[in-house]
């Protein structure tokens, strides 16, 4: 019996700001041509949940990377989490985290290997009263208040050195990519 992992693969940088353009039929082509299969891309920021028979996660993602610069033409990081990964992180989120959207504007900063929290979190001031922030194991998760983002110091991340090796996802995104995850078929 073939045994396969759910997996999926969190790509940096792609389609932000009118760089780095991957159209979402020709990504989903390219894990195919992986030898991939069940996959789903969700939404253009480049979620695609897939399965592998290959376990090693170390393996997956240089085989991803390598393939994709090629197919694409330049360097996407990627990181990959296993379902079950993806649920711990989910489930394992600060009391109330996204349960306020209309107030809160909820982000999970997901570490590219082997950056760890506290080299990002050594990274981050704080706005009292208006930035949050908590290390997870998976993600650092950060939230802010909607009508205060303009003083927020959370988006002064992208001026640091360690922003180059996280790929933030809204609270929204995190929760549907575990849900499709958790659909015995993706397609």
């Amino acid at each position: 019996m073939i045994h396969s992992n759910k997996y999926v693969a969190l790509l940096r940088g792609i389609n932000v700001g009118g760089k780095n353009i991957v159209k979402m039929d020709r990504l989903k082509q390219a894990f195919v041509d992986m030898g991939f299969f069940n996959l789903k891309t969700y939404i253009q920021s480049g979620n695609v949940i897939f399965q592998a028979q290959e376990r090693d996660k170390i393996k997956l993602t240089k085989k991803i990377e390598n393939q994709l610069q090629k197919y694409f033409s330049f360097e996407i990081k990627t990181l990959l989490l296993r379902a079950d990964e993806l649920a711990e992180t989910v489930e394992n989120a600060p009391q109330n985290f996204g349960a306020e959207p209309e107030k809160c504007r909820y982000d999970l900063w997901f570490l590219l290997p082997p950056t760890t929290a506290n080299e990002v979190v050594s990274f981050v001031r704080l706005r009292e009263g208006i930035d949050f922030l908590q290390a997870g194991k998976h993600a650092i998760y950060t939230s802010g208040l909607r009508s205060q983002m303009g003083r927020s110091y959370l988006s002064k991340i992208i001026q640091t050195p360690v922003y180059k090796n996280i790929t933030i996802r809204n609270w929204n995104t995190t929760t549907k990519l575990l849900e499709l995850m958790s659909t015995k078929n993706n397609e």
